[in-house]
């Protein structure tokens, strides 16, 4: 029987402008290559789908508006398979959007209005627990109250809770999360929450130290982009190098990393393991632009590892 996980996180619409360069202030740019697209997204979101397309029971806790936008996210997950009972349609509030600037080597920035995600709660939490999950996946792309919440709850219930600790702010209270089987920043994340950069294989093992420190987790990982990651169990470190592939557009890359090494691991997988597949799942979302598009699926990821292992 497939793994069932329940993310309670962020869903958002994707505005996506591709361009050579992002303008200076005071300049005007005229983008004649690139036309703006419009994709389901958000953190939340983007995981929710890559555990779908990595064949996992996905059920998704969040918040839209009761408008056109929330709308056509719900046919999409449905679409994908996701179970949406517990996608809350606000009333009160838009569904959330981001505006996101890429730029021709891949380079992103990125602009979230909220919306709707900032009313998630605890009472939303709770009563997505009863779907009875094999493991909770979190986000800060949310308040904190219903992220403590489902970690609280979680741990009544003896479910195991995976971070995905993005995006990061320095009095974010990680001490507040209790027990954690995998908790994984991003570079920047990393250096917020510890003010150490991991740059290097001795500063790598130094912020782990730290996060060690302020979150009970069994596995920390960090994401480094362009140099792969970094795996650390409390004694032991392992470094999983990057795999070589044409970056057209990193967003979503680090989403995609995280549920994938979550996906495999709730499936039995080690956790070396789990983040080697991470990482080829990883390298095809940033060959492919966008966020929801790119995400691939695990006869993809697979595929790629065959022909890269041969």
């Amino acid at each position: 029987m497939k793994p069932r996980v329940l993310v309670v996180s962020s869903a958002n619409m994707d505005m996506v402008q591709r361009m050579k360069r992002i303008p200076s202030p005071g300049e005007t740019v005229l983008e004649n290559s690139h036309a703006p697209a419009y994709n389901p997204g958000g953190k939340g979101a983007n995981s929710a789908v890559a555990f779908a397309r990595m064949g996992v029971d996905t059920v998704f806790c969040a918040r839209v508006g009761k408008d056109q936008n929330g709308a056509r996210l719900r046919a999409v997950y449905e679409k994908e398979g996701i179970d949406t009972r517990f996608l809350v349609a606000d009333p009160a509030r838009a569904t959330g959007f981001a505006s996101i600037l890429v730029e021709d080597d891949g380079a992103n920035r990125i602009i979230v209005y909220p919306g709707a995600n900032l009313a998630l709660s605890s009472d939303d939490v709770e009563e997505a627990l009863t779907c009875l999950p094999d493991a909770v996946y979190l986000q800060f792309e949310v308040p904190d109250e219903p992220v403590f919440a489902a970690t609280r709850f979680a741990a009544e219930k003896h479910i195991p809770v995976f971070i995905d600790a993005g995006p990061a702010r320095e009095d974010f209270p990680l001490e507040e999360l209790g027990e954690v089987e995998i908790f994984s920043p991003n570079e920047t994340e990393t250096y917020l929450f510890t003010g150490i950069r991991p740059n290097n294989k001795d500063n790598c093992l130094r912020a782990c130290i730290r996060l060690a420190s302020r979150v009970k987790a069994k596995f920390i990982v960090l994401k480094l982009g362009s140099r792969g990651s970094y795996v650390y169990d409390g004694k032991f470190f392992h470094i999983i190098p990057c795999v070589d592939m044409p970056v057209v557009d990193t967003t979503a890359a680090g989403d995609v990393f995280t549920a994938a090494l979550v996906s495999q691991y709730v499936a039995g997988e080690g956790i070396v393991d789990a983040a080697r597949f991470a990482t080829y799942a990883a390298a095809i979302s940033v060959s492919r632009a966008g966020a929801y598009p790119s995400i691939p699926t695990f006869a993809e990821t697979a595929a790629l590892i065959r022909e890269r292992d041969v």
